[in-house]
């Protein structure tokens, strides 16, 4: 079964200097039939204008992780940690017993277009830890590139849950065929372009919950970039 989440049908503010949409509840967003999907909670797609960003916030008890599209993130938080995302780069955050952090948009003259995902821990109370990898696109192209998981698995970013995020990169006509372990689910997230799933046309900005399915087909019907969850 999938289900589809429309671009269009997400929750959105627009603050000026932050244009955001939310795939799931977030913030003044409550939709009580959206509040996330298995462990994977928050899928935030956030424009941020040049020079300006989320001042020192606290976060608790989540996996936190920042997939850069366009322009540079940056980044500061208690444990130490100072760094630039650009795109290709992958940020993992794990909040655990408690953190502060900052991001900003790193130019004074160029947008910045991010996801920031949240996924629940496999526990709470977790120590923090910072972790931040380059994954080139010659990778991602054709081909389903694991970025996050449990064990690190292929050079991944660690998460403490039981879950895998991969990227990909397809053009028109190019197709993947992935099958999903037995009793998992998947969410996929289309960051640019058009793709058909499972016969399902999504485009920039659509996302889908897939259950039961044992193969899932994705398809480019032009330049994409994809993001699958691969959800227990």
């Amino acid at each position: 079964m999938i289900t589809v989440r429309r671009s269009e049908d997400r929750g959105h503010a627009d603050h000026g200097w932050l244009d955001t949409h939310h795939t799931f509840s977030f913030a003044n967003y409550y939709d009580p039939h959206h509040m996330g999907f298995r462990n994977l909670r928050v899928i935030n797609e956030d424009r941020v204008k040049p020079g300006i960003g989320f001042p020192t916030h606290p976060h608790r008890d989540m996996e936190i992780i920042s997939y850069v599209l366009e322009g540079e993130l940056a980044h500061r938080d208690s444990m130490g940690n100072g760094s630039v995302i650009r795109p290709g780069e992958l940020q993992r955050m794990s909040a655990g017993t408690g953190i502060t952090h900052s991001e900003f948009n790193n130019s004074k003259s160029d947008p910045l277009h991010f996801f920031q995902i949240w996924i629940l821990p496999e526990r709470e109370g977790l120590t923090p830890s910072y972790e931040q990898k380059f994954f080139p696109d010659d990778e991602k192209r054709g081909a389903l590139r694991l970025i996050a998981s449990p064990d690190g698995e292929n050079g991944s970013v660690v998460i403490n849950q039981d879950a895998k995020l991969y990227a990909t990169l397809l053009k028109a006509g190019e197709e993947i065929i992935h099958h999903l372990p037995a009793e998992h689910h998947a969410w996929v997230q289309v960051a640019r372009g058009k793709v058909l799933v499972n016969g399902h046309v999504l485009e920039a900005g659509d996302g889908a919950a897939v259950s039961s399915e044992d193969v899932l087909r994705l398809t480019g019907k032009e330049a994409s970039e994809v993001l699958l969850f691969e959800l227990p």
